[in-house]
């Protein structure tokens, strides 16, 4: 069994991703498509996710992928893996966004894919997230713009709230989403969810309700605050749009984890120039990964823009590489993988 593992991987994990089965040929090579990815990917990509110049001929990749079994990508991944791996029969993303297949030539094939959904830093994205609410919710963002003007004006906070009490939308109420709830549940929030799926477990405990996606609408009606959590899909492409913005509480603050196509700019543009939303804060945009934001969102003092960087933490909790090991065993033994892509949902 032929596995080429295209993240770098600590010494301990390869080891027990070897001792799994006598059959493994484990080829660590992190690290050697680098070169491939910046001249392939977008350069807005290349500088934020590759690192290094790539090793090896592409000969010599183009023979590892072509032997390999199995792949285990990070993102950036090769666009035309499906074409270079004839005997592929799972690909492994180590990262949790299924979006991030949509460029490549993987995307709908008949090949199992995984995603470690659920198990990349999910507190360190949920502290973002709530750290985004508090940003707006205390006024931290009238700070910086009055700084950026050479003031100090105590009248200018008369907005500032607490989170104890309102109302939190937690749009994916999935893994970080979950994970979001249970923080503004502790702080005295009322959080409410929605999710395709809505058969509850324990995990599910600090919400008050779970409705599917048709009910957002009634939802925002209600909402002080929204953390957008969920899949960027089809389904989701534009979820807030005038619409849903329309439908929002007057005031509410929104703070998106998750993918910047899920929010239509031009409606956000829209509703922070009628003075509908207090403020955002957004660690993604479209089109992220192949240029720079859209101006507004740099001019506007209400809006709070960050690099993809609320997985960025100095205590790791990731559990991709645990889950790629339970689903090698699961797949020798031909049992069905966790966290398998539905092509057709897009996640």
């Amino acid at each position: 069994m032929n596995i080429a593992c295209l993240v770098r991987l600590k010494p301990a994990d390869a080891e027990a991703i070897r001792a799994i089965d006598p059959s493994i040929k484990l080829t660590e090579a992190g690290g050697w498509f680098d070169g491939e990815f910046k001249e392939t990917w977008p350069a807005a990509t290349a500088r934020r996710y590759v690192p290094g110049e790539g090793a090896g001929t592409r000969g010599e990749r183009d023979a590892l992928l072509a032997e390999a079994d199995i792949v285990v990508s990070g993102f950036p991944y090769p666009m035309d893996l499906y074409a270079r791996a004839p005997r592929l029969r799972w690909m492994h993303q180590t990262p949790a966004g299924a979006s991030n297949l949509r460029n490549g030539d993987i995307w709908g094939k008949p090949v199992l894919v995984t995603t470690s959904r659920g198990l990349g830093e999910v507190l360190a994205i949920a502290e973002y997230a709530i750290s985004g609410l508090l940003y707006v919710a205390k006024g931290f963002d009238i700070a910086v713009d009055q700084r950026a003007r050479g003031e100090l004006s105590h009248p200018d906070y008369s907005a500032v709230s607490a989170l104890r009490g309102k109302t939190l939308c937690v749009i994916g109420a999935g893994g970080i989403g979950r994970e979001v709830g249970r923080l503004g549940h502790a702080l005295g929030m009322r959080v409410v969810g929605t999710r395709n799926t809505l058969s509850l477990s324990e995990a599910d405990a600090c919400f008050e309700r779970i409705v599917p996606p048709p009910n957002l609408h009634a939802e925002l009606a209600l909402s002080d605050f929204v953390a957008v959590c969920c899949q960027w899909t089809d389904a989701t492409t534009n979820l807030l749009d005038d619409a849903a913005f329309a439908a929002l509480k007057p005031g509410a603050a929104i703070v998106n984890v998750a993918r910047g196509e899920i929010i239509d700019e031009d409606a956000l543009v829209r509703a922070l120039a009628a003075d509908r939303i207090r403020g955002a804060v957004l660690d993604v945009y479209v089109g992220e990964f192949e240029g720079p934001p859209r101006t507004e969102f740099q001019q506007d003092p209400r809006v709070l823009l960050t690099p993809h960087t609320s997985n960025k933490t100095d205590a790791s909790d990731r559990g991709d590489q645990a889950l790629f090991r339970d689903n090698l065993r699961r797949f020798l033994n031909g049992e069905a993988l966790l966290n398998q892509v539905d092509w057709t949902r897009g996640y």
